[in-house]
């Protein structure tokens, strides 16, 4: 759709050109027939009251208007081909005039009306050509060549434009169920770690409070005990803060994975280690790196809560265009055994779901290595 003060620049165009004409017959005319200035007030009428109704366009309004336009143009080189406007002045008006019905076919109508309008007034300049000139007739010749050369232009950007909004309707679709999936697995987490911790500190304090009642001692007791939940509890928070931030701006891929391991080690006690190539480069796209480190985030998240173990190990590399990274643990495995990939657990739906769906938007690849009560190893691959 035409912006309003595009289609009422065109009409104003239409206006000044109408009130030339009238103005430029009743100037040059040998012999002025009333019939002639009829015709040429009421399209003049006609021009200043279309500026009235810029607002109430229609396909109809429009396509009367096209028609409008074209025959006034065939009037025209007509009173040039009768004698009764003198050449070439009257001429340079005719391919104003013509100029002008292409243009606003062009740019208010679809491709078939701008083919026919322009087949019409190259048909018209032609037929009424006068004394056998063809100066108007090769001017309406490329301005119809161009109006068409401009449809087939607006019709492809009108493809572009609708794929282009398409591809952000499906965009926007994905980073609302991104973010949808994301608020569930933050309230999964805090409701499996901090919260689970919160409630058990409450029970704590109501039975230190029945205690101090009857027994100190095993009041100061349980107060030791609670003081070391606290503790495990800050913990836990403090991871759970770290994995909603995003990676640190200016610093390299391996480089982030290094303090996320360190801060892992220095939170939880678990000793870990980090190793990596040193021609690694990071993905182009930053949306894929700052998804390698939310899928690290939740894999030693899931080994401090779950795994139990005392060592972590956690590797990348790079091999035929693809970021291979390995986190490998010492703690008591999954509740199934055995090597099976990103596919063969979606299948069998086994491991973990946030991973899965991770490694599976960034077309990667997964290995998943279970041995209870021995440890697992978790190798994912990303193209780059």
């Amino acid at each position: 759709m035409v912006p309003y003060r595009g289609r009422l620049a065109l009409r104003i165009a239409r206006v000044i050109l109408a009130l030339a004409c009238l103005g430029w017959y009743w100037r040059t005319a040998d012999e002025r027939f009333t019939s002639v200035l009829a015709v040429l007030a009421a399209y003049t009428v006609y021009a200043i009251g279309a500026l009235f109704e810029v607002k109430f366009d229609s396909p109809v309004r429009g396509g009367i208007a096209l028609v409008a336009d074209t025959v006034f143009f065939g009037f025209w080189n007509w009173l040039m081909a009768a004698g009764w406007l003198a050449w070439p002045s009257g001429g340079w008006f005719g391919a104003l005039l013509a100029g002008y019905v292409l243009a606003s076919a062009a740019v208010l109508h679809d491709l078939t009306r701008v083919v026919v309008v322009s087949a019409v007034t190259v048909l018209l300049a032609a037929l009424f050509a006068p004394h056998g000139d063809m100066p108007l007739v090769w001017v309406t010749l490329g301005a119809a060549g161009v109006a068409i050369a401009s449809t087939f232009l607006k019709r492809y950007l009108d493809r572009r434009m609708s794929q282009t909004l398409r591809h952000n309707v499906i965009i926007r679709s994905q980073a609302q169920g991104a973010r949808e999936a994301e608020r569930q697995r933050i309230a999964a987490d805090f409701h499996d770690g901090p919260l689970q911790s919160f409630i058990s500190f409450q029970m704590r304090l109501e039975i230190i409070r029945k205690l101090l009642a009857r027994d100190l001692e095993a009041a100061r007791e349980e107060l030791a005990q609670l003081q070391e939940l606290c503790k495990a509890q800050v913990g836990e928070l403090r991871s759970f803060v770290r994995s909603m931030r995003p990676a640190d701006e200016g610093v390299s891929l391996p480089a982030s994975l290094s303090r996320m391991v360190d801060q892992f080690q220095r939170d939880t006690g678990i000793h870990a280690t980090f190793s990596s190539q040193s021609d690694i480069h990071d993905p182009a796209e930053t949306e894929v790196s700052l998804e390698l480190l939310q899928i690290i985030r939740e894999t030693m998240n899931n080994i401090q809560k779950h795994s139990g173990a005392t060592r972590m190990a956690l590797s990348m590399g790079m091999h035929d265009h693809k970021i291979e990274i390995r986190a490998e643990d010492n703690g008591s495995g999954f509740g199934f055994s055995g090597s099976f990939s990103l596919e063969e657990l979606e299948l069998l739906r086994l491991g973990p779901t946030s991973i899965k769906r991770r490694v599976r938007m960034l077309n990667g690849e997964m290995q998943l290595d279970s041995r209870p009560g021995q440890g697992s190893s978790l190798e994912i691959r990303i193209p780059v």
